[in-house]
């Protein structure tokens, strides 16, 4: 609870800062609340004993100040709702929402991407700005009202102090209400893996991608078979769970029950026995209808605020999470490499396996140098690379860059000054081809001639020129169905081109670069590739590094990095390491006799 309450005094900040009148009139309103309880219920007993009396005049006023009263109470409800609404409007939308894209769009590596916990947090997470707000005012309005459930406690026991016992109904009340919310909470956090991969299921059976694949398969129905069960299982948890939480629920609204009649007997017990007046049994008997309705949106509001806990718990995660990756040191690159970068004893094993990606991973990859990492699938490369990027953190050992600790530069200035196309590249749906190539440089996104600069190194001059409206053209065709769409080698080129956008990069990574090109396209940008390392070489000492499982791409590099199950067995050039007749010379050898048959 200590974090929900961080969280909440967070939030009341945040509403302050953003909507001060909101603030300040929710809080007016509460407080005027207050007084309609009192006031009703004391304005009806004089009404009463006052007409029991005779005083016709005192009764008039009386009867007049509890209409008043009443029509006070109904009208500070509604404005209580309505400022509630915008207060909770304008913070979950303006703060709370951005704050939690931001959060999870800038974290610092993607290690988080490929967690369960942390995808099965943002599922719970997604929507949720306005009910994290919301909560706030739930646990602010849960404390008015236990306020006014004490009010109407003092007034019974003005009357007679066993009606004070009714706390003790409600009390038990409550602590069922709270029971209930604990079990739905649970079972939202237990089912939200089978929740995520119901969901995954489903759209893997409607994306139009896989849906080829599925009726060639005629797989489709085994898909939605396992869908179902996933459904069925998330769901069956949480049906479960709703269910005891109603038991619960009805078990201490049943002893609330009990409490309010035997109040309502001894009431007109004492009035039929003369020990109250006709006035104290209306008074008794408001302000315990009162205290029913009182208790009825006591446990509204503190279910809504307990509710919140499934939402707080992985928001909380999550800015932990942000906090913990935030740990980074604050040098800067170097202008120029001089020396490069060197990798000591490094290794890396993934959360939640036993077995390492990479182990004792030790090599100096020289300033200037094109360096091509081999090997079979499965051998490490593309978590090498990640590394560099660091996107990871090794495991073990270090990786420096002219002699500075990796971890021990600034996370943002690094990546300003690297750059890279991935085998899994992007593909940004409903941008033009200028924007999606100028993405990789975001101060020259609108630098036409860079822009184009890049496209050419990327041998796409091409591709641009038979596009409808050139750089101008829309790509993509999955967010409204218009647009140009590409060939999985024409997005590729695309992103090639957004990898060669930026002038000096330190570090530049082509991860399988050409995997979805054909050999003619795959020998054109090789060439034009080298000869942007090259050239960066000479302007910025750049380290270039090309992974690839074709060997006969990688023979112009000046170092090549061959690995297997995660170390490192050779070192060396092309024709050093043929000439050592080891693990590079026998997979080349496969690989040519298959490409000359």
């Amino acid at each position: 609870m200590s974090g929900t309450w961080r969280f909440w005094r967070e939030m009341l900040a945040v509403s302050w800062r953003r909507a001060p009148v909101l603030t300040v009139g929710m809080f007016l309103v509460e407080v005027g609340l207050l007084l309609p309880v009192v006031g009703w219920a004391l304005a009806l007993r004089y009404t009463i004993d006052a007409a029991a009396g005779g005083a016709t005049g005192t009764a008039v006023t009386a009867a007049v100040g509890a209409a008043t009263v009443c029509t006070l109470n109904a009208v500070l409800a509604g404005l209580g709702g309505y400022l509630r609404y915008y207060a909770v409007d304008t913070v979950a939308e303006q703060d709370v929402r951005p704050a939690i894209a931001r959060d999870i769009a800038t974290l610092e590596g993607v290690e988080h991407l490929e967690r369960g916990d942390f995808h099965d947090r943002v599922t719970v997470l997604l929507g949720a700005s306005w009910g994290l707000v919301a909560s706030l005012w739930s646990a602010v309005g849960s404390v008015f009202t236990t306020l006014r459930l004490l009010v109407s406690l003092s007034l019974l026991g003005a009357v007679s102090p066993w009606y004070t016992a009714l706390v003790l109904f409600a009390g038990v009340t409550l602590w069922c209400d709270r029971r209930a919310h604990t079990l739905v909470n649970r079972a939202e956090t237990e089912t939200a893996e089978s929740f995520r991969l119901q969901r995954q299921l489903f759209e893997l059976a409607t994306a139009p991608g896989p849906g080829k694949e599925l009726r060639v398969a005629d797989a489709a129905a085994e898909i939605a078979r396992r869908q179902r069960l996933a459904w069925d299982d998330a769901v069956d948890g949480r049906y479960r769970a709703r269910f005891w939480a109603t038991l619960w629920r009805v078990a201490g609204w049943s002893c609330f029950a009990l409490g309010f009649l035997a109040g309502l007997a001894a009431v007109v017990r004492q009035v039929s026995t003369g020990a109250a007046s006709a006035g104290d049994a209306v008074l008794v008997i408001t302000v315990a209808v009162a205290l029913q309705q009182g208790l009825q949106a006591t446990v509204e509001q503190t279910s809504q605020a307990l509710a919140s806990g499934r939402l707080i718990e992985p928001y909380l995660w999550l800015r932990g999470h942000v906090a913990a990756q935030r740990v980074t040191g604050d040098a800067a690159p170097p202008g120029v490499l001089t020396e490069g970068v060197v990798l000591e004893d490094v290794g890396y094993t993934y959360p939640g396996t036993e077995r390492p990606a990479l182990a004792g991973i030790s090599v100096r990859l020289p300033a200037g140098s094109v360096v091509a990492v081999v090997g079979e699938y499965g051998s490490g490369k593309t978590t090498l690379v990640k590394l560099l990027n660091r996107f990871y953190r090794p495991t073990t050992g270090s990786i420096r860059v002219d002699g500075v600790d990796l971890s021990a530069l600034d996370v943002g200035r690094w990546r300003a000054r690297t750059s890279a196309a991935y085998q899994d590249f992007g593909r940004y749906q409903q941008t033009s081809v200028a924007e999606s190539v100028g993405l990789g440089d975001l101060p020259r996104l609108a630098d036409r001639a860079a822009v184009w600069e890049a496209v050419r190194a990327a041998d796409a001059e091409a591709l641009v020129g038979g596009l409808p409206d050139g750089l101008d053209t829309r790509l993509g065709t999955e967010v409204d169905g218009t647009g140009t769409d590409l060939s999985e080698g024409q997005w590729q080129k695309v992103a090639l081109a957004r990898a060669a956008m930026r002038r000096d990069p330190l570090l530049l990574v082509l991860d399988e670069p050409t995997a979805s090109l054909d050999a003619p396209s795959e020998h054109a940008v090789f060439r034009r590739s080298m000869a942007t390392a090259r050239r960066l070489a000479r302007v910025a000492g750049t380290v270039t590094v090309v992974v690839s499982h074709r060997f006969s791409t990688v023979t112009e590099a000046d170092l090549i990095l061959v690995l297997d199950q995660g170390r490192l067995v050779e070192q060396g050039d092309h024709r050093a390491l043929l000439a050592r007749g080891g693990r590079y010379a026998e997979l080349y050898r496969v690989q040519a006799a298959a490409h000359s048959r």
